[in-house]
C-alpha cells in the first residue's frame, strides 16, 4: 500500500479552499480492524498488507505516495442556524485514487479545529466503520472505510476514551456546507471554481452543457431525496443532517449519533441534543428539502431563481416514487398499484401503534405463508395488525409470481441483521478492553446482512426491552 500513488487534484484550487497539514499521530496505535472490501476499490491486495504498515498510515507516520495531506474549508447551517466557517476539524485528506478519496478521521487538530482537539474515539470510529459497510450492504449511498486503529492516547468526552482513526472513503467529501462558505463570504469566483470542480470529479456528464449548474443541482436533488428514501425504508435515523453534513454527491456521510429504529417510533430522536425533535426519524424528507433549499441559495449567482424552484419542486417526487418502490420489494407486490400508498400507510399505523420491531416484522413477512402467529407475535397491538394482514392478502391475490417465488425476492430485500446500537455496544464495550474480535464479526454481518449467521442469530430477534431506542451524544 504504501508504492500507491495518490493524486490530490482539489489543491489545484486555490488556497483558500484548504490548509495543507500533516496528521498528528497517536500513541502506540494498535489495528482494529481491515476491510478488504475496501481495500479492493482502490486497487490494493488485502493479503499484502501488514498490521504494522496499516498502522503506520493510518497514524500518519508513513505518508503514502503522491500524498499531499489537507484538510477542507467549508461553512454550514448546524440545527437550522449558520455557522461561518467549520471545515475538516479532525478529518485529514490524504489524496485520491481509483476515484476514490481517503480521509483520516481524527488524525488530530486542523485550522477549523475551533478549540476542538481533532481526534476521535474508538467508540465513535468503530460506529462509522461498521455502519459505513453496512449501510453499504443495504443498497444506500454512503462513505465507504477501509481501516481502524485503536490507541493508548487519552481523549476527554463525556469521559476520558481511547483515540482512534478510521481510514474512510468516498468519491467527494465536498458537502452543500463548502458551496454555503463561499456563497455567504460574496466570493463568487470561488464558488464557480467550485462547482466547476465538483462537475469535473463526480458530474462529467454535464461538462460544457448549457445550464450545467442548474443540472448539476437537479442531480444533486435527486440524489439526496432518494438516499433519504432509502433511509426512511429501512428505519435509519442519521441524527445530525447539519448541511456541513450533506454531501454534494447524495451519499451518506459523517455518521454521529445515528440509530435503527428498533421498535416503529416515526418521532424518534437518535440524538440527545437535538432537544425540538429537527431531525427525528419522520422530519429528515422535509429536512432533505430544507437543507437543499439551502444549497439552491448557495448557487443562487450560477443558477436562475426559477431554475432552482423547479429542481426543488421535483424533491417530493423523487422521495415519493423511490419509496414506494422500495416498499413495494419489501412487501414482495410485483407491480405497484393505485391504492398502495394507502397500504404502507396503514402497515406503518399498525407497526407504530402495536411497537413492532421493523427489522425482524419485515424479515418474518419475508416468508409469511398465510400463517399469522409468528407476525401477531411480534405486536402489542394484534387486531391492528390482523386488519392490515387481511387487506394484504388480498393484495397479493394481484401478484403473478408464486409464494416461492415472493420469498426469494422477499429475503433479499429485508434484512435479517442490522447494527442496532446495543449490537454495536457490545463490540465497543470489547474493543475497549482490546478485544476486537466481535467488532470483526460485526463487519461480516454489516456486509452479509440478508444472511443466516447461525452463531449470532440472537442479534437477528426484537431488541431487548432495555436497549430500545437508545439516544446518543455528537461525540458518538
Amino acid at each position: 500500500m504504501k508504492h500507491i500513488n495518490l493524486t490530490t487534484p482539489y489543491l489545484n484550487l486555490d488556497p483558500i479552499f484548504y490548509q495543507e497539514v500533516h496528521p498528528t499521530p497517536l500513541k502506540n496505535p494498535t489495528l482494529v480492524s481491515l476491510n478488504s472490501d475496501a481495500a479492493h476499490l482502490i486497487g490494493v491486495d488485502p493479503a499484502k498488507l501488514t498490521p504494522h504498515d496499516l498502522e503506520e498510515i493510518l497514524n500518519g507516520t508513513t505518508l503514502l505516495e503522491g500524498s499531499r495531506p489537507y484538510a477542507m474549508c467549508y461553512a454550514g447551517h448546524q440545527f437550522g442556524y449558520y455557522v461561518p466557517r467549520l471545515g475538516d476539524g479532525r478529518a485529514i485528506n490524504l489524496g485520491e485514487i481509483n476515484g476514490w478519496n481517503l480521509q483520516l478521521k481524527g488524525s488530530g487538530q486542523t485550522l477549523y479545529s475551533r478549540q476542538g482537539d481533532g481526534r476521535a474515539v474508538l467508540r465513535s470510529s468503530i460506529r462509522e466503520y461498521l455502519i459505513s459497510e453496512a449501510m453499504h450492504a443495504l443498497g444506500i449511498p454512503t462513505s465507504r472505510a477501509l481501516a481502524l486503529i485503536s490507541s493508548d492516547e487519552k481523549v476527554a468526552r463525556e469521559r476520558w476514551e481511547k483515540g482512534a482513526i478510521v481510514l474512510r472513503l468516498a468519491p467527494s467529501w465536498i458537502r452543500f456546507g463548502s458551496f454555503e462558505y463561499f456563497f455567504h463570504t460574496n466570493q463568487h469566483d470561488k464558488l464557480q471554481k467550485l462547482a466547476d470542480f465538483c462537475i469535473t470529479q463526480s458530474y462529467p456528464q454535464f461538462l460544457d452543457q448549457e445550464e450545467c449548474y442548474g443540472k448539476m443541482f437537479g442531480e444533486i436533488v435527486k440524489r439526496t431525496a432518494e438516499m433519504i428514501a432509502h433511509w426512511q425504508s429501512v428505519g435509519f435515523n442519521h441524527g445530525v443532517m447539519n448541511t456541513d453534513n450533506m454531501s454534494a454527491i447524495g451519499i451518506t456521510i459523517d455518521y454521529g449519533p445515528y440509530a435503527f429504529l428498533d421498535t416503529f417510533e416515526s418521532g424518534y430522536i437518535c440524538n440527545h441534543t437535538d432537544h425540538e425533535g429537527r431531525y427525528s426519524f419522520d422530519n429528515q424528507p422535509r429536512i432533505g428539502h430544507w437543507n437543499l433549499s439551502q444549497l439552491g441559495r448557495a448557487l443562487s449567482p450560477l443558477i436562475t431563481q426559477e431554475k432552482i424552484e423547479q429542481e426543488l419542486a421535483k424533491y417530493g417526487e423523487y422521495f415519493t416514487t423511490k419509496l414506494m418502490e422500495l416498499l413495494k420489494n419489501k412487501l414482495g407486490l410485483d407491480e405497484l398499484e393505485q391504492k398502495d400508498g394507502e397500504l404502507f400507510r396503514s402497515l406503518f399505523t399498525a407497526m407504530e401503534n402495536g411497537r413492532i420491531d421493523m427489522t425482524p416484522f419485515f424479515r418474518t413477512l419475508s416468508r409469511y405463508d398465510g400463517d399469522r402467529l409468528s407476525l401477531l407475535a411480534l405486536t402489542l397491538a394484534p387486531n391492528q395488525l390482523n386488519e392490515w394482514l387481511t387487506l394484504y392478502d388480498e393484495r397479493l391475490k394481484n401478484n403473478s409470481s408464486t409464494m416461492d417465488e415472493r420469498h426469494a425476492k422477499m429475503v433479499k430485500t429485508n434484512p435479517k441483521y442490522i447494527l442496532k446500537n446495543y449490537i454495536l455496544q457490545e463490540a465497543i464495550d470489547a474493543a475497549e478492553q482490546n478485544n476486537f474480535e466481535l467488532t470483526n464479526d460485526l463487519l461480516t454481518l454489516a456486509q452479509y446482512p440478508y444472511d443466516e449467521h447461525i452463531a449470532f442469530e440472537r442479534y437477528a430477534g426484537v431488541t431487548p426491552m432495555e436497549h430500545k431506542n437508545l439516544k446518543l451524544s455528537c461525540s458518538s
